[in-house]
């Protein structure tokens, strides 16, 4: 029963770490782009492509974590070993 303990406490990790991680890296990302649009409001339009295609990629690297999480948290491998162990 560790394992499954362990596993779930592993998914929660993943996800809540994740979670944090994105958004405060989405946030320093939002600042430093209102702080250099500010400053070169000509180059607004090629900011404003590179932080979407960046936001993007920071929240696809999360649900990635999400769902990897997930299938170890309702499929997991590990249970076919603890099965073994409790056979013996």
């Amino acid at each position: 029963m560790e394992v499954i303990s362990f596993v779930a406490l592993a998914a929660g990790l993943i996800i809540g770490l994740g979670a944090l991680g994105a958004c405060v890296g989405i946030g320093i990302m939002g600042s430093k782009y209102l702080e250099s649009a500010a400053r070169q409001p000509e180059l607004m339009g090629e900011l404003q492509t590179k932080m979407f295609l960046l936001v993007g990629l920071i929240d696809a690297s999360f649900i990635i974590g999400t769902g990897v999480a997930l299938w170890f948290a309702t499929a997991n491998p590990f249970l076919g070993q603890l099965a073994a162990v409790a056979a013996k």
